[in-house]
């Protein structure tokens, strides 16, 4: 089993167990460059809000930093982000989804900067 297999096996329980309480989830994913983070709808239908640092408005506050989108404090300009998206959607809160990643560095500051703007899970 290499890896990217593994990292899905420990997200498939995560998942099913979000799906059983049909509550909506903040999904996350990290690739070495970028991290993207989605809240989908509790039927796993629709995309209510999402962020990423490939957006330009993210781009442009990166913009001079070392890194730009494969750092913490990228993950916590949009995790900060995700959450005011969130907030204008009408969603107060969500189940963290992140997707068999461990929950440290980016990953985690994402989380905290989510909940330091006001969304709970």
């Amino acid at each position: 089993m290499d890896k990217k297999q593994s990292r899905l096996r420990r997200a498939r329980t995560t998942r099913f167990k979000i799906a059983e309480l049909g509550v909506s989830r903040l999904a996350v994913h990290r690739t070495n460059l970028h991290i993207y983070a989605t809240i989908v709808s509790g039927d796993g239908t629709r995309v209510l809000a999402s962020a990423s640092t490939l957006e330009p408005e993210v781009r442009k506050e990166l913009a001079g930093q070392t890194g730009k989108g494969g750092n913490a404090s990228a993950a916590a300009l949009v995790g900060k982000r995700v959450a005011e998206k969130a907030k204008s959607a009408g969603i107060e809160s969500v189940a963290f989804d992140r997707s068999g990643f461990r929950y440290h560095g980016r990953v985690k500051a994402l989380a905290e900067a989510a909940r330091e703007a006001g969304l709970k899970f």
